[in-house]
């Protein structure tokens, strides 16, 4: 008998399929983690549209339509960034919902305004868009991690 609980992406995954609705992703500071995990689900396919991983600047531009003023003027993490990054996605994939994350894994990169472990988090829908900061700690991977996760408890709150 098996009683083991859904993972968190099981969940996003039926909770996405139930309401027929799809979801693309545009990652930086996870690398690609968010669909990674996502497209481990079978099925995935019926709403899992695609993702971008947009770790340089220029790709956050060419790829998800982030506006170089907006880079320029807050930083490529920022609120802001991760606003467009999600809207972004979520237009070009032509998606109902769209995730992105945006931060600093570490171990360097930090500093006193922008720590390392600092990520944003958003997710845009036909509601509008959210953004959350967060400030994981631990090493590279475990914030990566904590940044997938974070994203589809974000996804699976939005998607109701």
């Amino acid at each position: 008998m098996d009683d083991q609980a859904p993972s968190l992406e099981e969940q996003t995954a039926h909770r996405l399929l139930a309401r027929g609705a799809t979801l693309a992703t545009a990652e930086s500071c996870s690398g690609g983690l968010i669909a990674h995990v996502l497209t481990n689900v079978p099925g995935s396919s019926a709403f899992f549209l695609g993702g971008v991983v947009a770790y340089a600047n220029t790709a956050k531009t060419a790829l998800l339509g982030v506006a170089r003023a907006t880079i320029e003027a807050h930083g490529a993490v920022s609120e802001p960034v991760a606003r467009e990054m999600a809207e972004g996605a979520r237009n070009r994939f032509g998606a109902d919902y769209a995730v992105a994350c945006t931060g600093i894994a570490g171990p360097s990169g930090g500093t006193p305004d922008k720590p390392v472990g600092l990520v944003y988090v958003a997710v845009a829908g036909p509601d509008g868009t959210e953004i959350r900061r967060h400030v994981f700690t631990g090493a590279r991977k475990e914030i990566k991690r904590a940044t997938a996760e974070t994203a589809l408890r974000m996804i699976l709150e939005r998607v109701q």
